[in-house]
């Protein structure tokens, strides 16, 4: 495959040193969240024709590959074995191989592994290319109503330590959040965010682009009274809007 720009790692004035022999390049591809016809037809292109696929969850990226008819082979890339599959893809980018990055769904590097994989790739002299796409932080911001010109990512909160210190953090962030949460916690998660930050609008947005695609506007005690007691499906990805000049007090 063909490299569009050249990339160069600096270090004080001086380009890091690359291998002797022609790398492969790292490609972070982007796939849909939900809706199929949301891959972009470069991202199709560059799936069909790179070596290898380090997708996230295997099962579902080759469910995007199929409906595509793309025959790439693909292997695992998770929390759980990136140092020993980091290391055999590295390895195949070093033979000159291209490997393209995949996660779940959305913008590879939002919670998850990605990177470790960049990072190895940037001290080995690697190239690695963007293929922006789909994107559930950017979908949720577009449609919440709140200020989206400046605003914090904190992908999902801690479950146990550090959650109640990171909350007192974010009672005084001036910018919009935004936050990833589990079906399963969204209750308790929305009943402890009004009770640190107070009574913020806010808005929850649950299976962007499918079909039960669901955006709930309301304050942070609107929300967490109408998911006491719900079961919802599906990732959520919950923005709140940022900490008042004057604190809100219920």
């Amino acid at each position: 495959m063909t490299g569009l720009c050249k990339q160069v790692n600096l270090i004080g004035v001086r380009a890091q040193p690359s291998r002797g022999k022609m790398n492969g390049t790292l490609y972070i591809v982007s796939t849909p969240i939900g809706h199929m016809a949301d891959l972009s037809h470069r991202a199709g292109e560059i799936l069909a024709s790179v070596d290898l696929i380090a997708a996230e969850d295997t099962r579902r990226t080759r469910t995007l590959l199929t409906h595509y008819g793309i025959a790439t082979p693909v292997s695992s890339y998770n929390s759980f074995n990136k140092l020993k599959k980091g290391s055999r893809f590295l390895s195949l980018l070093g033979e000159g191989k291209d490997v393209a990055l995949v996660s779940d769904a959305g913008t590879p590097g939002v919670s998850d592994p990605l990177y470790h994989l960049v990072t190895s790739a940037v001290d080995e002299g690697i190239r690695i290319s963007p293929v922006p796409g789909p994107s559930a932080l950017l979908a949720a911001l577009t449609v919440s109503g709140l200020p989206m010109d400046r605003f914090v990512f904190e992908g999902f909160l801690p479950r146990k330590k550090g959650r109640k210190k990171l909350l007192q953090e974010l009672s005084t962030e001036r910018r919009t959040l935004v936050l990833f949460e589990s079906p399963h916690r969204i209750g308790k998660t929305l009943k402890e965010l009004h009770e640190a930050l107070g009574d913020r609008p806010a808005a929850l947005t649950r299976e962007m682009t499918k079909i039960h695609e669901e955006v709930l506007r309301g304050t942070l005690g609107e929300l967490a009274s109408f998911a006491a007691g719900k079961t919802f499906k599906g990732e959520i990805t919950l923005v709140v809007g940022g900490a008042p000049k004057t604190p809100i007090t219920d």
